[in-house]
């Protein structure tokens, strides 16, 4: 009791002697820190991990550990969620945008721990998935239980997750313009200038407690050999163009197979079974599958392919060039198989990491070809670490984003030019195709998504039952004109639902269109209420989100709609004035600009 009151007491001191903005720098500042520790946190746990058991692991054997380990982490990371989190935690990102979208950006705080401990051991004993998303997590949900522990608004909430995500980002991969980007790209959060600098701040914090605990090193050592030669751009255009085509197929792919098992009205064990057995089959036939695949960016990235870890199938093909090309164009193919699959059956982790991984693989392939089959060369580094930006621009809609990230990762801060180029290229490519992102596409397709488009995002953040009025007097079909001008008399609308014993809504009844006979008590017993009820223009089920049912307003033209549930049980009107009044609130409340 004692320890509450002491808080309140903070709580308004703070109030009192520290301004609100201030405040919220504070806690930009120690969100990042926290996000960064959780980060570096995570790396070690996953790399102490794989140091134990990538020992036991000899390239190019026919090694049954493959088969033995990545099994072993689903069921951990599988059971763990399950008996102990008891709830869903995969899909970070996605989770990030729903909580924004839907939760007022209240994300429960058990993320704050959970995801770190699950994507360790999945990712740990070589889950195909990467730690990025699950970090992301865990930073938006310390911003996010950190503003609810020091009771902030809304707007502020929602400032915070985005800080916890850029922090995540800077922390994680040493990348604070990254962390910055991807909050704004990602997230799609509608920034006003006030909420740039707590970004900034969090950023910065991160990167700098990654760089004390971790160095000062890009995560991927990586060297020019080259200079960028400007004949090259058309070779560049034309992988970014493959780059958004095979982000298309991972994108698609991946959404469909997670379907499946989503769909699976099965227990627990039998998912984990076909989600292991499929994970464990594909890295024991191609063991670059196996974990992040960060050894295999390395290795590519700086011209060390012969050093990727050898399939047993492939040890003798891989000598030469269609041997290798088959071999790359099967792990291009069946990665996504592979990241599904560990999430699928148990596991927990994001889609960072192979998107990275695919980009590496797909622009090494693309240059390696390209050197066997026309004159000239290619520098295969440069175009593996291109296509590491093609890719991720592509499949998370975030240009700006790849170009600074891989820049970032790598140091390879000469290659700009072509990294722009590339990540443009890509993401027009898939902008032809799909216009959301692998995180909010099974969003958008309920129609929860909270997008940039401000009008757009303050209609979803608006829900149908609180706008709805329920105040109209109900009339039943068989009631006399007699019994109608009585209900009128009560009423102070000019709108009746007509409803019949079961309360489904049979049409309804507008005053002006019985004006001139309610006043003729001889006619009174000759008209029923059936002979001059109307159907309504539209009807609103309950279930549609609030832009469909602003278009339903705007097709019609109507002022008021009646609202139903599924059944077609009458539930009250919908007005545009109460939306319009709604909208307004929600507008000042999340997206006003502090002064």
């Amino acid at each position: 009791m004692k320890t509450k009151k002491g808080f309140y007491y903070l709580l308004g001191w703070r109030e009192k002697y520290i301004k609100e903005r201030h405040f919220i720098l504070l806690l930009s500042l120690l969100v990042g820190i926290l996000s960064a520790l959780a980060a570096i946190v995570l790396k070690n746990a996953i790399h102490l991990i794989q140091h134990l058991l990538i020992e036991e692991i000899e390239s190019g054997d026919a090694n049954w550990l493959y088969l033995v380990f990545p099994v072993m982490g689903i069921l951990l990371s599988g059971l763990f969620v399950k008996y102990i989190v008891k709830d869903d935690i995969g899909h970070g990102v996605t989770k990030i945008l729903y909580a924004i979208s839907q939760r007022k950006s209240r994300i429960k705080p058990h993320n704050t721990w959970s995801s770190l401990v699950a994507s360790s051991v999945t990712i740990g004993f070589g889950g195909s998935v990467g730690a990025e998303a699950p970090i992301v997590l865990t930073g938006s949900a310390i911003g996010s239980n950190l503003g609810r522990l020091f009771k902030m608004e809304q707007k502020t909430l929602m400032l915070l997750v985005g800080c916890g995500a850029a922090g995540a980002i800077a922390g994680i991969f040493k990348a604070p313009i990254a962390g910055l980007l991807f909050t704004i790209e990602v997230l799609m959060l509608d920034l006003t200038t006030a909420s740039v600098l707590p970004l900034l701040v969090s950023s910065i914090s991160a990167a700098c407690i990654s760089y004390i605990f971790t160095g000062t090193e890009a995560m991927f050592k990586f060297s020019q050999t080259e200079v960028f030669a400007m004949e090259r751009i058309p070779y560049v255009l034309v992988m970014g163009v493959i780059c958004g085509l095979i982000a298309l197929y991972f994108t698609r792919s991946m959404t469909w197979i997670e379907g499946k098992f989503r769909k699976l009205k099965t227990s627990f064990w039998k998912k984990y079974l076909l989600g292991a057995s499929m994970l464990s089959i594909l890295i024991f036939l191609l063991p670059p599958l196996y974990g992040e695949g960060y050894d295999t960016i390395g290795n590519l990235i700086n011209n060390r392919y012969d050093e990727i870890p050898e399939s047993f199938l492939f040890r003798t093909l891989q000598n030469n060039f269609w041997g290798m090309l088959i071999f790359m164009l099967l792990i291009i193919f069946l990665k996504v198989f592979a990241s599904s699959a560990t999430n699928g059956g148990g596991g927990c982790g994001g889609i960072f990491a192979p998107s990275l991984f695919l980009g590496c693989v797909v622009g090494f392939t693309f240059s390696h070809t390209c050197n066997h089959l026309f004159p000239g060369h290619l520098p295969e580094e440069n175009f593996a670490l291109m296509g590491m930006a093609g890719m991720m621009a592509a499949v998370m809609h975030s240009p700006l984003t790849a170009v600074f990230l891989i820049a970032e990762l790598t140091g390879g801060f000469d290659l700009f030019l072509p990294l722009m180029i590339i990540s443009s290229s890509a993401y027009a490519t898939i902008l032809l195709f799909e216009k959301h992102s692998i995180y909010s596409i099974r969003l958008a397709q309920k129609g929860e998504l909270l997008t940039h488009d401000k009008d757009k995002a303050v209609l979803t953040l608006l829900n149908a039952n609180a706008v709805i009025e329920d105040d109209f007097m109900t009339v039943r079909p068989d009631m006399t004109l007699g019994d109608m001008v009585k209900v009128i008399a009560r009423s102070r609308r000019n709108v009746f639902p007509v409803t019949d014993s079961r309360n489904i809504l049979r049409g309804v009844v507008l005053l002006d269109n019985i004006r001139n006979i309610m006043f003729r008590p001889e006619l009174y017993d000759r008209f029923d209420v059936q002979k001059f009820m109307i159907s309504p223009p539209a009807k609103i089920n309950i279930a549609l989100p609030m832009d469909k049912i602003m278009q339903l307003f705007e097709d019609t033209k109507a002022w008021n709609l009646p609202v139903i549930d599924q059944e077609g049980h009458y539930l009250g009107f919908i007005s545009k004035s109460k939306i319009f009044n709604a909208y307004r609130e929600v507008l000042q409340e999340n997206f006003s600009e502090d002064t």
